[in-house]
C-alpha cells in the first residue's frame, strides 16, 4: 500500500515512515498542508495517516481537504491528546481510524492490517463494477472467442501460462491483439483482481521512460521538482505489461533485467533498494533475436524474457475468425450508434479478400466508419467499406502465406526474401534454401533487390 504520513514533527514523521515501509509498504513523508496537498494532486494514495496539530494548521480542516481531493481515501487521524470530542469529530469529517501517539509497533501493525482489509475489500467493489461496465459495453475483443486452428492452440497456451507466475512474451504485427492478449492472460491469472499496469517503451525518451518505469526522488534530473513513483510500484502485486519491449533502450535493458532476476529495483537518484513482486508480460512487432544479433538487445534479457513466448499470427493468416471479428465488431457500433445495420454478401466478399495489413485495428476501423455511413435501410455493401479488393499481396506490402490464393513465385519470392532478412548473407541463405548462391544472387536480381557485393561468380 501507498501511504501519505502528515506529520510537523520530522522526527516523528521520519520513525512513522520507516514503522510502515518496515510492514512492506511505501511512503510519501509531508511536512504541512500544502506538501500534503501537492502530493496527493501528483500521486494516488491508498491510506493517509494524518496528524490532528499540524503547527499553526488544523489537521482536521486539511482531512476535508483531503478527501474532497480523493472522496474515498482512508484516513487515519494521529494525536497525542487522547479527546474522545477530537475523535467523534474526526469521526464525523470521514476518518476511517484513530491512533493515540505514541503508538507500539503493535497498535501500528493492527490498525494497518484494518486499512489493508478494507482497501481489498474496495479493490473488490471496484473490479466487480469495471466487470459489469466491460459486460455492459460488450467489448468486442474480450468477447471473442477462437475457432482457426492458430488461435486454438495458442489460447490453450495463454491457459496454461496464465495460472503461473513466468514471464510472456507476445510477438506479432502491429494490431494483432497483443494488449487485448495481455489483458487477458492477466484476467485469468492468479493476480486478476490486482493491478494491471501498462508501459508504451518508445513513447518517451530514455531518461523520461527511466523514471516512468522505475520512478525518481525530487532533484534526480532536471524538471524533477518532487518524488515520484514509477509503474513498476504501481503494478506491484499485480501485471506489468511492457507493450513494444524491442525499443527499450540500451541503458535501461540492465535495470530491467535486474528486476526480473532479483525482484529488486531503485529510483533515480536514489540509492535505496525496494522490492517488487510482480508479473512481467511484454510485447512487441520486432524480431528481438535480430535485434540481440545486430547488438541492440541484450540476450540475457531476451531469455528472460522469453520464458513462454506467443506469436499472435496476423488476421491474413485467420480466415476463419475474420468473418466473425467482422460480426462482432459490427454488433459492437450499431450498439453504440443506435443502429439497426446489417453486412450485404459484396460486403463480406470484400472483407473476406482483403488482406488487412494493419489487422484487427484497420478491421475495426472500417467496420466503425462503414457503421457510421451506411444507408438508411441499414446495409452495409462492398462500396461502404474503405479497401479494395484483394490485389497482389506484394501491393501493401503483405507476405503472402501457404495456403493464399497465390503464385508459386509470389510464395518463392516472400519465402526468399525472408530467409535472407533473417540470415543477412548470401552464403547463408544459399545453404539454408538448398540452392547454390549464384541461384539466390540471381533470383535477388529479378525481385530488383540492392545488389550484393559480398558474392563471387566465377
Amino acid at each position: 500500500m501507498d501511504f501519505l504520513v502528515i506529520d510537523d514533527d520530522k522526527t516523528f514523521r521520519d520513525a512513522a515512515c520507516l514503522l510502515v515501509e518496515e510492514e512492506g509498504h511505501y511512503t510519501q513523508p509531508a511536512g504541512g498542508s500544502q506538501a500534503a496537498l501537492e502530493n496527493l494532486k501528483d500521486e494516488n494514495f491508498d491510506a493517509v495517516l494524518l496528524d490532528v496539530k499540524l503547527g499553526g494548521e488544523s489537521g482536521l480542516d486539511l482531512l476535508t481537504q483531503l478527501l474532497r481531493l480523493q472522496p474515498n481515501l482512508p484516513v487515519v487521524m494521529l494525536t497525542a491528546e487522547g479527546s474522545v470530542d477530537v475523535a467523534v469529530e474526526a469521526m464525523r469529517r470521514g476518518a476511517l481510524d484513530f491512533l493515540l501517539k505514541p503508538f507500539t509497533r503493535e497498535q501500528l501493525h493492527r490498525v494497518l492490517a484494518r486499512l489493508q482489509r478494507f482497501q481489498q475489500m474496495s479493490q473488490n467493489i471496484e473490479r466487480l463494477e469495471r466487470e459489469v461496465k466491460e459486460t455492459k459495453q460488450q467489448n468486442p475483443e474480450l468477447l471473442m472467442d477462437f475457432e482457426s486452428g492458430p488461435m486454438r492452440d495458442m489460447m490453450g497456451i495463454v491457459e496454461k501460462a496464465a495460472r503461473t507466475p513466468a514471464s510472456v512474451l507476445l510477438l506479432g504485427e502491429s494490431g494483432t491483439g497483443k494488449s487485448v492478449l495481455a489483458k487477458a492472460i492477466h484476467q485469468r491469472s492468479h493476480l486478476a483482481d490486482k493491478p494491471l499496469v501498462t508501459v508504451s517503451c518508445p513513447s518517451l525518451s530514455k531518461e523520461l521512460l527511466e523514471s516512468e518505469l522505475f520512478g525518481h526522488v525530487k532533484g534526480a534530473f532536471t524538471g524533477a521538482v518532487r518524488d515520484h513513483w514509477g509503474k513498476v510500484k504501481a503494478a506491484h502485486g499485480g501485471t506489468l505489461f511492457l507493450d513494444e519491449i524491442g525499443d527499450l533502450p540500451m541503458e535501461i535493458q540492465p535495470k530491467l533485467l535486474r528486476l526480473l532476476q532479483e525482484r529488486e529495483y531503485e529510483r533515480l537518484g536514489e540509492n535505496v533498494t525496494r522490492q517488487a513482486d510482480l508479473r512481467v508480460i511484454a510485447a512487441t512487432n520486432r524480431d528481438l533475436r535480430k535485434l540481440v544479433n545486430q547488438g541492440h538487445f541484450r540476450e540475457d534479457l531476451y531469455f528472460r524474457l522469453n520464458v513462454i513466448a506467443l506469436e499472435v499470427p496476423a488476421l491474413r493468416c485467420r480466415v476463419g475468425d475474420l468473418e466473425r471479428f467482422a460480426s462482432h465488431y459490427l454488433k459492437h457500433f450499431a450498439s453504440q450508434c443506435g443502429r439497426n445495420v446489417r453486412f450485404n454478401p459484396e460486403a463480406l466478399t470484400r472483407i473476406r479478400s482483403y488482406p488487412w495489413p494493419g489487422n484487427l485495428r484497420e478491421l475495426r476501423n472500417a467496420i466503425e466508419r462503414a457503421v457510421i455511413l451506411a444507408k438508411a435501410d441499414g446495409e452495409i455493401g462492398s462500396e461502404d467499406m474503405p479497401v479494395e479488393g484483394r490485389v497482389g499481396a506484394d501491393d501493401h506490402g503483405i507476405t503472402p502465406q501457404p495456403g493464399e490464393m497465390v503464385t508459386l513465385e509470389r510464395l518463392e519470392e516472400a519465402h526468399i526474401k525472408k530467409i535472407l532478412d533473417r540470415t543477412g548473407s548470401v552464403a547463408e541463405a544459399a545453404r539454408v534454401l538448398g540452392v547454390d548462391q549464384a541461384t539466390v544472387y540471381r533470383k535477388r536480381k529479378k525481385m530488383g533487390l540492392e545488389p550484393v557485393h559480398e558474392l563471387q561468380v566465377a
